[in-house]
């Protein structure tokens, strides 16, 4: 409400992008609120560019920020697997159903296969193996690491894209000793705060690695996929002005 009224936008949608609701937070974790707004619909008729962007943090509790509708729509159409993420949150803190249930059901038509492979092996490679080869290993790196080479393999698997809960990811793995682990980790997690460390876990770790070569293997194999009509997207977008003051 703060937001809305500081900047004078409409909040279409916004969920819990962050640990809470990936599923597994620490004691201490922040929320990481993520938000698509609309503005005054004149502003997008006028010839000067302005900040399709609002962030706003509150002493390491809240860490929130927010996409214009026009800035979020052509990411969407870009496959943008963040975006994607949000909009399947299982912490949704405010939602226009006018909005999110188009643009959920225009998901499969837009995600590319290929493009969030990549996104995903992206992020891990920020952390693996530089982060987890160590003797003591940040509990919070192995769930990051985790969650992404999941989601790569979910997209393998399905050619799809992947939920944003990583119990349901885990799904995906079918060695026992590792679903034992990982469990032990969770509870590991969910009583320890951001900076708890454990010993490295060699099968874990290898673990790691196998997933992360066969989830690169595979995409080399993948097509790119382009869905360059952009009219579904235009449309939403020209509805959504109407429906907050018109043209």
């Amino acid at each position: 409400d703060t937001i809305e009224q500081h900047y004078g936008v409409t909040i279409l949608y916004c969920c819990e992008s962050g640990s809470r609701a990936w599923g597994f937070p620490s004691q201490d974790s922040d929320y990481d609120a993520r938000f698509v707004y609309i503005s005054d619909p004149s502003r997008y008729v006028s010839i000067r560019e302005f900040k399709d962007v609002i962030e706003y943090s509150n002493d390491g509790i809240l860490d929130v920020n927010g996409w214009d509708i026009r800035k979020a729509l052509r990411l969407f159409y870009n496959s943008n697997s963040t975006l994607y993420e949000w909009l399947q949150s299982p912490i949704v803190y405010r939602e226009h159903a006018e909005f999110t249930d188009p643009i959920r059901r225009l998901i499969p038509e837009y995600f590319a296969p290929r493009a969030g492979i990549f996104h995903y092996l992206g992020l891990s490679k920020g952390i693996y193996p530089q982060d987890i080869e160590k003797d003591d290993v940040r509990l919070k790196k192995y769930f990051y690491v985790l969650r992404t080479l999941l989601a790569a393999k979910w997209i393998v698997e399905y050619r799809a894209c992947p939920p944003m809960q990583f119990s349901t990811l885990l799904t995906l793995v079918t060695d026992e000793e590792i679903v034992s682990i990982i469990g032990e980790l969770l509870v590991l997690k969910s009583n320890g705060t951001e900076s708890t460390t454990v010993p490295a876990i060699p099968i874990l770790n290898t673990f790691i690695s196998n997933l992360y070569n066969e989830c690169y293997d595979a995409v080399q194999h993948i097509p790119k996929y382009i869905n360059d009509d952009v009219a579904p997207l235009d449309e939403l977008f020209r509805t959504m002005l109407e429906r907050t003051g018109g043209l």
